[in-house]
């Protein structure tokens, strides 16, 4: 990293930018939406799409709900070119969707283009040519004028082909390496291909304004589409197309900011695949949008089934971090990012709140196929007792006291620890019903008699195993639990105050138990138990038993 001397500034800023769009804060609308899986995701892909794997792609795309899909680069080998004449003569394109093909400047490769695309409904014919000074000089070694004409020779080619091939298609014309392009020079040759296919109402024009590779910081991109929407010949006939790549990470910023500034459309692909660092993730974008308020009209609601897809036909591997298709991405393992997630949920159920403001969640995860018990509470060793407490009482039912939260979230905590791994939603249950759950070891109560007496006074006749010597024991209360609790502390020798009792049905146990909760406590420390019964004074006692089980076992 000592060369820092030897790299310069590539692009081209427009000067005194007005910069309308900066004092937007949000996108109104979604923009029109073009898959460029199957063309630009395809060729970046160690090994490309076979025919059948881009036909299964193709329906996934639509599906999706994508009314433009560029499918590939007809010219380019015979399964580009079988894959169109596949789509059409099989008639798989639904009638609201539109193919869209890439071409170079060239006839041969504009003949076949078109030949590939004989008796399409609708489709696009993308024609691009490289327009950026370091291609200028480098590549192509030709001056602007040069550089003009091979996009006016293109665009008149294509005029020509559309006029005698059976189809109905639409023009799209790229300036390629847009960013790296002088933004007068890309205006006029776009203006130039604009006046020879004289775009109207009926058939309009699309200008594609590609950061094909990415040189600057997104608001200097922002600033040439703006340029560009403000000079354009027949502004009103063209539609200004995006197409940003990620190259300094800043794609989706690109394209927010180029919508803004007024791109109409975005090219781009699932998950971000593409040349490098990839194309603008669409699934972002228009779950940005969708974050937002806006409807992006793609329906991602079953994301993971969408990524297995994905996975499968193109062999790479959606990062754990993806934003909002990331396996991790709607997990929390910090403490206090479950315990305010858990707090939130509950905070909106019971206020019925229609928006979703959970905090550290940015949406519904069920809004594109996750579930909160799977996905939002994560448990290791950096977890907290809200987000135990909360897994537990979604997932398994168990409302936990709030004091016995925080023992359990320190012995599930400690024990993810010392095995230096994430805990399963099963295992947590396991350490809390091995720990917790009706525990007679060293005391159990195989029966108990209770008498009422005058003021409700309870009086029990507890048979004690302890042991394993067995005794009936008197105990005296203002309910059966305080009854049983005085006979056993008065049997056993050992002081101990019954200090906390909460109860519920277990709603989501396959058949119906109550559950009770009891904490005792001796010289200051708390020992919780854990009861389940159908009858919910026997589950009392089996917590209390539970948590005196516990404390002797460390008296012991």
């Amino acid at each position: 990293m000592k060369n820092v001397n030897k790299y310069t500034r590539q692009f081209f800023p427009v000067e005194n930018p007005p910069m309308r769009w900066a004092s937007k804060n949000y996108i109104e609308k979604a923009p029109v939406w073009c898959s460029v899986d199957l063309r630009d995701g395809n060729q970046a892909l160690i090994t490309p799409m076979s025919l059948e794997e881009k036909l299964e792609f193709f329906k996934v795309l639509v599906k999706i709900g994508f009314k433009e899909i560029e499918i590939g680069f007809p010219a380019a080998s015979d399964t580009e070119y079988d894959f169109c004449r596949t789509l059409i003569e099989q008639d798989m394109i639904p009638d609201d969707v539109t193919i869209q093909v890439l071409t170079q400047a060239r006839e041969h490769i504009i003949a076949k283009t078109f030949e590939a695309l004989k008796g399409a409904k609708h489709a696009i014919v993308h024609l691009y040519n490289s327009t950026s000074l370091a291609q200028r000089e480098q590549v192509f070694k030709r001056s602007k004028e040069e550089i003009i004409a091979i996009a006016e020779a293109g665009a008149n080619m294509c005029k020509e082909y559309r006029a005698k091939t059976e189809g109905h298609f639409t023009f799209e014309y790229s300036p390629e390496s847009f960013t790296g392009t002088e933004p007068e020079f890309a205006l006029e040759i776009c203006n130039r291909v604009i006046d020879i296919w004289e775009p109207t109402e009926d058939d309009k024009v699309i200008i594609n304004l590609p950061v094909t590779v990415s040189h600057s910081m997104p608001h200097v991109y922002a600033n040439q589409v703006e340029y560009m929407n403000d000079h354009l010949n027949r502004r009103e006939n063209v539609i200004i197309s995006l197409h940003p790549h990620n190259d300094r990470g800043c794609a989706v910023a690109d394209s927010e900011m180029g919508l803004l500034a007024g791109g109409d459309r975005i090219e781009g692909t699932l998950f971000g695949n593409g040349e490098r660092t990839g194309n603008v993730d669409i699934i972002t974008l228009a779950l940005n949008m969708y974050s937002q308020g806006v409807e992006p009209g793609l329906d991602f609601s079953n994301l993971p089934e969408i990524t297995k897809v994905y996975e499968r036909v193109t062999r790479m591997r959606v990062y754990e971090r993806s934003p909002y298709s990331g396996q991790l991405v709607f997990a929390a393992f910090s403490g206090s990012h479950q315990d305010a997630i858990a707090k939130g949920m509950k905070w909106r159920e019971a206020e019925k709140r229609e928006h979703w403001t959970v905090p550290y969640l940015p949406i519904d995860p069920t809004d594109v196929g996750r579930e909160y018990e799977a996905d939002v509470i994560r448990i290791n060793s950096q977890s907290g007792k809200g987000g135990i407490g909360y897994l537990m009482e979604t997932k398994y039912g168990y409302d936990i006291p709030a004091k016995m939260r925080e023992s359990f979230g320190y012995l599930v905590k400690g024990v993810s620890d010392r095995a230096h791994k994430e805990l399963q939603p099963e295992e947590v249950l396991k350490i809390f019903m091995e720990t917790y759950v009706n525990i007679d070891d060293i005391v159990s109560v195989p029966e108990i008699h209770y008498v009422q007496k005058d003021g409700g006074i309870i009086e029990a006749a507890v048979t004690v195993n302890h042991n394993g010597d067995t005794q009936v024991v008197q105990g005296i209360g203002n309910g059966r639990l305080n009854a049983v609790h005085n006979a056993l502390k008065a049997h056993i020798g050992v002081e101990f105050v019954l200090t906390t009792y909460t109860e519920h049905a277990l709603e989501v146990a396959a058949t119906a138990s109550a559950v009770s909760y009891v904490g005792i406590e001796r010289d200051g420390r708390t020992y919780w138990g854990v009861g389940i019964h159908s009858d919910i004074a026997t589950s009392s006692i089996k917590a209390l038993l539970s948590a005196l089980n516990r404390m002797l076992h460390e008296i012991a």
